[in-house]
């Protein structure tokens, strides 16, 4: 898993790829913490792909800028998948887990 930190990295990301998953993910919070292993586990499943992720604390401008330019509302933990550069489909807390994120991602 890669970390985002920038919004330039994540633009230079959706240019670069058809599909792609990120995880909005709180440091201090226990459920996102459950989040960030069912997300690394889903990833593991998936070796020859990338799956993305930024610490809210740490970018929190990034996730701001997300939720206001794709129109979802800002939650954490939280799943966007991005299909063509534009939101998909997205989930938060407790509805993050392996068998969501297999579901969604083999839609695409």
């Amino acid at each position: 898993m890669q970390k985002v930190n920038t919004t330039e990295e994540l633009i230079a990301l959706l240019n670069e790829h058809n599909k792609l998953f990120l995880l909005k993910n709180s440091t201090t919070c226990p459920i996102s913490h459950t989040a960030y292993n069912e997300f690394t586990q889903f990833a593991e499943g998936y070796p020859e792909e990338t799956f993305y992720y930024l610490n809210v604390q740490e970018a929190r401008p990034l996730s701001n800028e997300i939720a206001e330019k794709f129109e979802v509302k800002h939650e954490s933990p939280q799943v966007l998948l991005f299909s063509n550069g534009q939101v998909v489909w997205h989930t938060s807390h407790w509805n993050v887990t392996v068998s969501n994120l297999e579901s969604e991602w083999s839609k695409i």
